[in-house]
């Protein structure tokens, strides 16, 4: 455990770009309207937490671990989700802005992502079977060789995936986005 402990405790609308967050181990702590933009957060352990309406956009969360977080509501521009810590990785995702960060190679398997922004994302190599993409705007997303498998992307859209070098065994689609699957091949449908 970390020298720093902290449990159910409530932050609210702290800026933690002015004073950093102390290292050390969150659990069952609740984030509202704090923002951590461009904050040091690496090496931090966040347990059973939830971010609401935070901004944490750029944020360095390198070796940061994040165990059964939720996020609702928050900005998360440009992340860089592959360098944090990968041990019992889970966390959920709720009406949030990820655009242009990165999952690269990370075990995403059963994360929901619910009514969220996902332009130009990073999940290549990454294991996303079992998860849940309702109403996911996924323009520009990169998905190669990725594990989609048992995926539930039917409310999903503005996707790209090439299912010949993605896994989508019993992933499910619905009629409106399967143009999804054949962007490379230029069709025309309509």
């Amino acid at each position: 455990m970390s020298a720093h402990y902290v449990a159910e405790k409530e932050f609210r609308g702290i800026d933690f770009t002015e004073e950093a967050l102390p290292k050390g181990e969150y659990e069952a702590c609740i984030f509202v309207n704090c923002r951590f933009a461009q904050a040091d957060l690496a090496n931090i352990v966040f347990v059973d937490c939830s971010f609401e309406s935070c901004d944490l956009s750029l944020a360095r969360i390198a070796h940061t671990a994040f165990r059964e977080v939720s996020f609702k509501g928050c900005k998360m521009l440009g992340m860089h989700f592959n360098t944090c810590n990968a041990f019992l990785l889970s966390f959920r995702f709720e009406h949030c802005q990820l655009n242009s960060s990165s999952f690269y190679q990370l075990n995403l398997k059963k994360t929901k992502f619910i009514h969220c922004s996902l332009q130009e994302v990073d999940f290549v190599e990454a294991d996303l079977s079992q998860s849940v993409w309702e109403e996911c705007d996924l323009g520009g997303a990169v998905f190669d060789r990725s594990n989609l498998e048992k995926a539930d992307l039917r409310s999903a859209y503005h996707f790209s995936i090439d299912p010949e070098i993605n896994k989508l065994k019993k992933a499910k689609f619905s009629p409106e986005n399967l143009a999804g699957l054949l962007v490379k091949y230029q069709l025309d449908i309509g």
